[in-house]
């Protein structure tokens, strides 16, 4: 093999009969672009095999452009991609996307991925790339959207990009985003010195080790008053110098609330965020007395160790963050935004949203146009609000509302048992990892169980069923790993719960625990109900009522009537004269219940 490449081969050996199936099936509408028609050259293509590229910056767009006459040389017929979006510096792997409207620098240039494309086309080869649409990376301080949340709160335009819950349980996080990346916890690394106040080109942030936590400009008016206060006694009131710093502070302090959300608020929290920030970096450059008074300021607030009463002013500047620095092992309980399972360095993000979609897949739209992709793999989309409907987007963006042929598409979705791939999705199928498991299948010695199971009780010494220790182990992540994600849900339902007189003697601790088994005895990853649509399909009728049969049996001493309502609510049974309003928050705790079976 060549010794430059770092890949994994993967052969798709479709019949040809099956392939003008997949590239000839019509696509249902979606209301995504007025545009109805957009022909591509990758419309109706399909892989016959793929040879997988993990890019990063050990292995470049020019190193994947050196090996193209080599793939084509061996048979293959579309290079197989990772996702090469701009991620978080140093990224290895790609899935930690920081930035949907760039290259990854670190891969190559724009120039460099044309010519990688080019040669694909010269040699009669397509291009699948990897796509990320459930997440973001949001780790050192490098993804500019999420630096934008913390920096404004609510009224940044980006705070409905991400799945965060501004109204949590704990009112202390009331229109704040909690952030456990702390090394120990809060009150001992502030009074250790590990937080830093750094001011920089006009404006201010908080240095933690080599994460930078952006500050809003209206608590920094404090540190400024700390330096007009320093400001050498030479300087009078009426000095240029005091006078400009005096304006800029009074500017600082009349902002709108990080709660006002129209558009002329936030317009105006950016102007004069702006306008300030110019300002004090000018006068700052200019005045040797300005300068000397905010460094001081700066040090002040930075606190010395041993003396905690020292760091009290700091404290206050982060108390009024629209973000809580927190110890990383209270993530589990109190984070309050949707993450990639348990990694809290991934956000959700809310692709459901025609704003959000557009500019996730600007670029990946982009270079489908122009041919230089011609095929797409969806990464975790049972992380979606609702995938059939992405898909469909997906596939309307790439060839129009009236297509003729399918864009090339498949998903990396999880099938449990016989269970099949929803039969709605515009796709050509999975990555394939249930093909992969009957594979492996043939290297096992099926005849062997019995002998395995009995060296196993031997060692263990105990008899262990495989069905219970599934059972314990999803509750073991619930209590632990996902217990913040699952209170979100105990909170939705505990308001639905109110609504209505039979049900809402249902405690907070009973309907948590009621949501914990039911999810413990799912027997799928996840089902696809569209709750705002009232559609419940008779496949996912069935899985619920089997995690709620199997969740009744396994709790006899939980009353009856606390699992018929959860099964009520999940099979969208709506009560006597419910409002749209109650219609729509019972709909969306369904669709977010979905997102978090898997």
């Amino acid at each position: 093999m060549h010794a430059a490449v770092c890949a994994l081969l993967a052969v798709w050996a479709l019949p040809r009969g099956l392939a003008g199936i997949l590239s000839s099936t019509k696509l249902p509408g979606a209301n995504v672009s007025d545009q109805t028609e957009k022909r591509h050259p990758g419309a109706g293509r399909v892989p016959l095999s793929t040879y997988r590229l993990q890019l990063n910056h050990k292995f470049t767009f020019r190193d994947a452009a050196e090996i193209v006459p080599y793939l084509a040389e061996l048979g293959v017929s579309d290079l197989y991609a990772s996702p090469y979006l701009q991620a978080r510096p140093g990224s290895m792997h790609g899935y930690d996307i920081t930035n949907h409207e760039a290259l990854n620098p670190e891969i190559g240039t724009e120039e460099e991925h044309t010519r990688m494309t080019s040669l694909l086309r010269e040699h009669g080869m397509g291009h699948l790339l990897d796509i990320v649409p459930n997440h973001m990376g949001i780790a050192a301080g490098a993804n500019p959207w999420w630096n934008d949340v913390l920096e404004n709160g609510p009224s940044s335009p980006y705070s409905t990009y991400f799945d965060i819950d501004w109204h949590p349980y704990k009112v202390e996080l009331e229109h704040k985003v909690l952030l456990p990346v702390l090394g120990g916890q809060y009150g001992e690394v502030l009074e250790k010195g590990e937080l830093k106040l750094v001011f920089e080109e006009g404006r201010f942030h908080i240095d933690y080790y080599e994460t930078r936590f952006p500050c809003a400009p209206g608590p920094t008016a404090a540190v400024l008053r700390l330096a007009l206060e320093r400001l050498d006694h030479g300087l009078g009131e009426e000095h240029p110098a005091r006078m400009e710093l005096e304006s800029i502070v009074t500017a600082l302090e009349r902002p709108p609330a990080r709660r006002r959300t129209d558009p002329q608020s936030v317009a105006e929290r950016r102007r004069e965020k702006t306008v300030t920030q110019r300002r004090l970096q000018a006068l700052y450059g200019a005045s040797p007395e300005v300068r000397r008074a905010l460094d001081t300021a700066v040090a002040e607030y930075n606190g010395t160790p041993g003396d905690p009463h020292s760091f009290d002013r700091l404290d206050a500047l982060l108390e009024d963050q629209a973000y809580r620095l927190a110890f990383w092992r209270v993530a589990a309980e109190e984070i309050n935004y949707r993450r990639f399972f348990d990694v809290n360095d991934l956000a959700g993000v809310r692709v459901e949203q025609g704003e959000v979609f557009q500019a996730t897949h600007r670029l990946i739209l982009r270079l489908v146009r122009e041919g230089k992709v011609t095929g797409l793999r969806i990464d975790h989309p049972d992380g979606l609000f609702h995938p059939r409907d992405y898909l469909r987007d997906l596939q309307v963006e790439t060839v129009g509302v009236d297509g003729k042929e399918r864009f090339y598409v498949l998903v990396e979705k999880i099938l449990t048992g016989d269970e099949a791939l929803p039969e709605d999705w515009p796709v050509a199928g999975t990555v394939g990892y249930e093909f992969m498991n009957r594979v492996n299948g043939l290297f096992v010695a099926g005849g062997s169980e019995g002998a395995m199971d009995l060296i196993f009780r031997r060692f263990a010494r105990e008899r262990v069923s495989f069905p219970d220790l599934v059972y314990e182990k999803k509750r073991l992540i619930l209590d632990s790993s996902l217990v913040s994600e699952l209170t979100v849900l105990t909170t939705m339902l505990g308001r639905i719960s109110e609504r209505n007189r039979r049900s809402r003697d249902f405690t907070v601790g009973l309907l948590h625990d009621a949501l914990r088994e039911v999810i413990a005895c799912f027997p799928v990853y996840r089902t696809y109900i569209d709750a705002f649509a009232g559609a419940v399909s008779d496949r996912d009728r069935a899985y619920v009522e089997h995690a709620v049969r199997l969740a009744r049996r396994r709790n006899p001493a939980v009353s009856r009537s606390l699992f018929e309502f959860v099964r009520s609510v999940l099979l969208l049974r709506w009560p006597d004269g419910l409002d749209e309003a109650a219609r729509e928050e019972h709909a969306r705790f369904v669709m977010k219940f979905q997102q978090l079976t898997g």
